[in-house]
């Protein structure tokens, strides 16, 4: 404790003048309680002497003061009560002495500033409480104005929680926390506390009113309370004696704990703790979804919700547009971020079934181009939704309920789609492109540099090419649309037929500047006479067409500095960087299984490289493409799906190709010639099996494939990127406006409409908000709302909210000015999106307003 005010006073007394012929001053000071019995051994005076005075030194003091040393200033403690005359030893020097007395309740008040004799008995009541200098410190840094009998039992209580700030509603939150890990605060409480103000502060402020003093049943009843409050339907009758007539603090409680970043995590606890109790999964599954679609208290509704859509998917319900309602109400709700994985795995295998549906299990396409426009526009969706559903579904810890989806994702993929579409395409090969592969009015592979780059070279304009390998057309339109949100620039994408056999070696010779591709006998690609092989070779290739170019591989320049990018590409005016993740993780047996997140890898490895080019060597011009495109199923491979190898002489293949002079004529083969590549003078044909059917070769691997034609394999995708900084060239968010004219709240329980003034699109960009309620001092005296603004939709009403926000339950000052915030996280450096003044004018400040 503070004995700043002790040693002031003592001193003071003991520095005086001396009067009426005394030479020194002497101070008794009998603290009959003992209070100060530990804080006397820190005490230390400027100009006086300190003895303890006890039963056993009387005569001793006595001798020192009158014979020993009658010259020094003395400080008399004892911690017993001032004896009675005919006892006291010491009667004769206290005669001449001067008596001091205080108790420590005095010297707190005094430290503290308290003048408000009312409040000593409180303070008495905490004396074992200020009696540790760590806890008293701690109580002073609240800095609390205009004491009462609450703030002081709230301040005890924040201290003994070790909080920053004095709270209350902090001193629960605390306490449940500690309950659910440790529950050693409420020892705390019981010995240097008032445990009956605590259970009479939560009666007060939150209604607890079980005769029965525990924090299982409080958090019941703050748990049940705010549920009550979401649900469309009324609670079992076994809860209702759980609900407080302290509603709106009780959900504000709630809301500010399950939304605290790392409090959150114990809320957790703390909630599935308590619905177990409840046995809240045994009423839920009797309620309809509709019913508790904005429930988030407990995580049994996120639970039940994806158990039902799961079941709904499998047994083929078929109601997608209210699934995906139900999932995006659910995205702003507590528990979402905790289970996207799952919520996204629902989500993707709706999208295919949706997509099935549509299609009413009709692939179309009557002519080769008509296939590959239905494909470009929206068939590849298919393999996007799946790539996404694989993705999500190996992030699942626990996948045994999602098993069945699985079943039904991939039978619909793999053995409808897949089949249906690969087949379909096969034939029209065969019918329309038998003797020459190449469809009238699509842009070739071979032709990428003369139809892209050329033109830029013609102009001494600088070109970076990136050939990211197995980058196929459904990943790239991701990839384009999302360097279009986050750069300042211009992407499109585009597409082209892909060389067959669709293999690395071929593809990347296809996409070099040349005159002449040339296969050797054993299989070598050349370009211009020269092997295509490896990147010093492409470099060469590159050089004989532009002086001023280089090849690189992405490897070589993610690690590079500034310095080292201007001296790479100085002066270059063609850049080929070659990247390869896809494939490389792909191709192999042992990684094959991981070719999704490889996906995602590039797509994250690519927008890096793009923005180092940007901001290291001013890249303007970018295109971004691949050398072929690939197959992938998860399901294991039949025999039926695996062809005999063919017995003929091969210059190369592959698990989708052959290579041949030869052109034996086998049913569930195409034979393509060569010959609209490598010219006249060939006799090479690509043995390519029909749909998407494999050829037989020793070691696993058969899952992921390329090097046929199948349109996953040959739609090579083009982007082309133009860094320009112009202002409509950067991406913006979408503005949200409050639509409500009035900014008057009349009632505990209000409702605010907001607006997304612009649909997202091209450059327009979601926004995440969250919507809360302050005073003017900025404590929070609502619940959170979170508005995710990311509608697509031209209709107005698709792009309103509607928000529910409860007030504290306190009193309001009509003259003040209280503020909506809407803060958006995602900035870094600004949050505050808008701050909105109202005024709060409640006729009766106690009554919830239901």
């Amino acid at each position: 404790m503070n004995l700043s005010e002790i040693k002031k006073i003592l001193e003071e007394n003991l520095n005086q003048e001396p009067s009426n012929g005394k030479v020194r001053n002497i101070v008794f000071w009998y603290d009959g309680e003992g209070e100060f019995v530990e804080d006397i051994k820190s005490l230390e005076l400027e100009n006086a002497k300190i003895l303890h005075l006890t039963d056993n030194n009387k005569l001793y003091i006595k001798y020192l003061l009158e014979k020993k040393d009658i010259e020094s200033n003395y400080l008399i403690y004892s911690p017993n009560p001032k004896p009675i005359p005919k006892e006291n030893w010491l009667l004769d020097i206290e005669k001449y002495s001067e008596e001091f007395s205080t108790d420590k309740a005095t010297v707190i008040m005094r430290d503290l500033g308290v003048k408000d004799e009312s409040l000593r008995n409180i303070f008495k009541k905490y004396i074992k409480f200020f009696g540790n200098k760590e806890r008293y410190s701690r109580f002073v840094s609240y800095n609390i104005e205009d004491y009462t009998e609450e703030k002081i039992d709230i301040a005890v209580l924040s201290t003994l929680c070790k909080l920053v700030i004095a709270d209350f509603e902090l001193v629960v939150k605390t306490l449940l926390i500690d309950k659910i890990e440790e529950n050693k605060i409420m020892e705390e409480i019981v010995k240097f506390g008032d445990i009956t103000a605590l259970w009479n502060l939560l009666e007060k402020q939150y209604g607890y009113h079980f005769e029965e003093n525990s924090l299982d049943q409080l958090m019941i009843m703050l748990l049940v309370t705010s549920l009550s409050y979401k649900l469309e339907t009324k609670v079992p009758n076994t809860w209702e004696k759980f609900i407080s007539s302290k509603v709106a603090d009780s959900i504000v409680f709630i809301d500010h704990f399950m939304s605290h970043s790392i409090d959150s995590k114990s809320y957790n606890k703390i909630s599935n703790h308590i619905g177990q109790k409840l046995n809240i999964r045994d009423y839920i599954s009797k309620w309809d979804i509709e019913e508790y679609l904005e429930c988030d208290t407990f995580k049994d509704f996120d639970d039940e919700i994806i158990t039902r859509l799961i079941t709904n998917l499998v047994e083929n319900v078929g109601e997608y547009e209210k699934y995906r309602k139900i999932i995006n109400k659910r995205r702003t709700t507590h528990w979402f971020s905790r289970l996207s994985n799952e919520y996204d795995t629902i989500y993707y295998a709706m999208e295919i079934l949706r997509l099935e549906k549509e299609l009413e299990k009709n692939i179309k396409g009557a002519t080769a181009y008509e296939m590959v426009d239905n494909y470009t526009k929206s068939y590849y969706l298919f393999d996007t939704f799946y790539r996404k559903f694989y993705i999500s579904f190996d992030r699942i810890d626990d996948k045994e309920k999602f098993y069945k989806l699985m079943e039904v994702v991939e039978n619909t993929y793999t053995n409808w789609y897949l089949e249906e579409v690969s087949i379909k395409w096969s034939g029209l090969v065969e019918d329309e492109l038998k003797n020459d592969i190449r469809i009238s009015g699509l842009t070739k592979q071979e032709e990428f540099y003369e139809t892209y780059i050329a033109p830029h070279m013609r102009k001494d304009e600088r070109v970076f090419v990136i050939i990211s390998d197995a980058l196929r057309y459904e990943a790239a339109k991701e990839f384009s649309d999302i360097i279009n949100r986050d750069r300042q620039g211009k992407s499109e994408i585009f597409f082209m037929q892909g060389v067959i056999p669709s293999y690395t070696k071929l593809g990347m010779a296809s996409l070099l500047p040349h005159k002449k591709i040339e296969i050797s006998d054993k299989g070598d690609i050349l370009v211009d006479g020269i092997n295509s092989s490896g990147t010093i070779n492409r470099g060469k290739i590159l050089s004989n067409h532009i002086n001023k170019s280089v090849a690189i591989q992405y490897n070589d320049v993610k690690d590079m500095k500034r310095p080292e990018y201007k001296e790479v590409f100085g002066g270059k005016n063609l850049i080929y960087i070659y990247h390869d993740v896809i494939d490389a993780i792909g191709d192999k047996a042992s990684t094959e299984r991981d070719v999704f997140e490889a996906v995602e890898k590039t797509i994250d490895d690519l927008n890096n490289l793009i923005k180092n080019l940007v901001n290291n060597v001013s890249a303007t011009n970018i295109y971004i493409t691949a050398d072929h495109g690939f197959i992938y199923r998860r399901s294991p491979l039949q025999e039926f799906d695996k062809m005999t190898r063919l017995g003929v002489k091969t210059i190369d293949q592959g698990r989708r190709y052959i290579l041949t002079e030869e052109k034996p004529e086998e049913q569930g083969i195409l034979s393509l010639s060569m010959k609209y590549l490598l010219g006249e003078g060939t006799n090479l044909n690509a043995l390519i099996p029909k749909g998407v059917t494999r050829f037989k070769m020793q070691g696993a691997g058969d899952n992921y494939v390329h090097g046929g034609v199948a349109l996953q394999e040959i739609m090579i995708p083009v982007i082309k990127y133009k860094n320009i900084r112009k202002e409509e060239f950067k991406s913006s968010k979408v503005e949200v406006k409050l639509t409500n004219i009035s900014r008057k709240i009349t009632n505990r329980i209000t409702y605010l409409e907001f607006f997304q003034s612009s649909k997202v699109e091209d450059k327009k960009i979601p926004i995440t908000l969250k919507l809360y309620f302050v005073d003017e001092e900025g404590n929070r005296i609502s619940n959170e709302n979170i508005i995710i603004a990311d509608s697509r939709s031209s209709k107005p009403e698709d792009r309103t909210f509607r928000e529910k926000f409860t007030l504290k339950d306190q009193t309001y000052d009509k003259s003040k000015k209280y503020y909506l915030i809407m803060e958006d996280e995602n900035e870094t450096v600004e949050k505050i999106y808008d701050r909105v003044p109202f005024i709060i004018d409640l006729a009766i400040t106690n009554d919830f307003g239901f």
